[in-house]
């Protein structure tokens, strides 16, 4: 019988992970056909099959495939209109390359807050936000404070939850602003029956080695709308409007996936359901072996969604300081657990401490609190338990 991960870790071999691959279909086949043709770089079968096929899957008409998440995002945020000078709405409680591509751009990021019951952004402070600190002139909507427009809102899904995403996307079409959905995180989450990713005029999907799907790299861009579609294509492809000569009448990027890696995106979404049960195992398994401990907040599911828990994560117990949380991660590893803090809030770091950042409160408690367990797919119940007797032993300071 082969061992269990916590077998392996009793042997002194290696810690069980934060988030691991896990290749049990058709990736190697599909890499050899690749190899077997020479079709590995951006041109090839696989490319153009990973589009539809994940298309398909989150239900979005359009899909390009791109290098990254974070190129996705740029290209993105490109493509529905983000200039130079403008501002975009966007959490502080992610992880910084949801941001950066705002910067790609020569543009703002507006920070918002966290949600103390979902951790995802908070709606009634955007709503609040656009209310007293903004206002419509024609079809545009401008900062007072700033006198900048205020183009896009930019909400991220993150953990494998979802966000208010209907009503963010309602105070979009009041405020004339655009929607790119971060749904780097959420590939298989569903908000009242549909795809994360597919309300806005643009979402982005990631395939990064840790997340539920993996192509090595990767990421997706999708959405409902033709033009939008052809442009992101077109820009993924250092714009060129006539291959043959070389001519380019704007500046592009090498974004393109390549085969190679779509053929492991194409054997892995082939997988997805399967990993989607794993992880909502995962996440019932740690809620009954944690729910005794007093003061523990475990990770919630907000209303409406069909979630894939990426990563759980628990808040610790109020007052609990940051070096505190610093000093359970040091424990957790010396016990053979991989597990991690969330991002720091973004507006806090120095590339973006002149940004603005509207009535921030909830988001640094529940970054000094907050933990990540492993939520590797390949994990089996007693591996869940043993990293959960794991947490009750570091908390109790042994």
């Amino acid at each position: 019988m082969e061992p269990t991960l916590s077998d392996r870790r009793t042997a002194a071999l290696d810690p069980i992970s934060l988030s691991a691959p896990l290749f049990q279909g058709n990736e190697w086949k599909y890499v050899k056909e690749c190899l077997d043709t020479g079709w590995v770089s951006s041109s090839g079968s696989f490319v153009g099959r990973f589009e539809r096929e994940l298309a398909a899957y989150v239900g979005a008409p359009y899909a390009v495939a791109v290098m990254n998440g974070t190129a996705g995002l740029h290209v993105a945020l490109r493509i529905i209109g983000v200039e130079p000078g403008d501002e975009v709405i966007v959490p502080t409680l992610t992880f910084v390359a949801s941001v950066n591509p705002i910067r790609y751009c020569q543009a703002h990021p507006v920070f918002m807050d966290a949600s103390p019951t979902s951790w995802q952004m908070d709606t009634d402070k955007v709503e609040r936000y656009l209310e007293r600190e903004c206002e419509l002139r024609g079809d545009a909507c401008y900062n007072r404070r700033t006198g900048r427009r205020v183009r896009a809102i930019l909400p991220v899904h993150i953990l494998g939850l979802a966000c208010e995403i209907d009503r963010l996307s309602e105070l979009a079409r009041r405020y004339q602003l655009r929607v790119v959905e971060d749904a780097t995180e959420a590939m298989g989450v569903r908000y009242r029956g549909r795809h994360a990713g597919t309300f806005g005029d643009v979402g982005v999907f990631s395939f990064n080695g840790n997340k539920i799907i993996t192509s090595g790299g990767g990421g997706m861009i999708v959405t409902a709308d033709p033009r939008l579609a052809n442009y992101a294509r077109y820009l993924t492809t250092q714009a060129k409007d006539d291959p043959v000569e070389y001519f380019h009448s704007e500046v592009g990027y090498n974004y393109r996936l390549t085969n190679l890696q779509a053929a492991v995106g194409v054997a892995q979404l082939e997988q997805l359901d399967g990993f989607i049960a794993s992880k909502r195992s995962i996440a019932q398994v740690y809620r009954t072996a944690l729910a005794d401990l007093p003061g523990l907040a475990l990770m919630p599911c907000p209303p409406h969604t069909e979630p894939t828990y990426w990563l759980y994560t628990v808040l610790l117990l109020p007052g609990t300081t940051l070096d505190d949380r610093k000093a359970l991660l040091v424990r957790l590893r010396e016990s053979g657990i991989e597990a991690r803090g969330l991002w720091r809030p973004v507006h806090t770091l120095p590339p973006y401490l002149d940004s603005q950042a509207y009535d921030i409160t909830r988001a640094p408690g529940i970054y000094e609190r907050a933990l990540s367990l492993p939520s590797s797919a390949l994990l089996r119940p007693d591996d869940v338990e043993w990293c959960a007797a794991a947490l009750r032993k570091a908390l109790a300071g042994c």
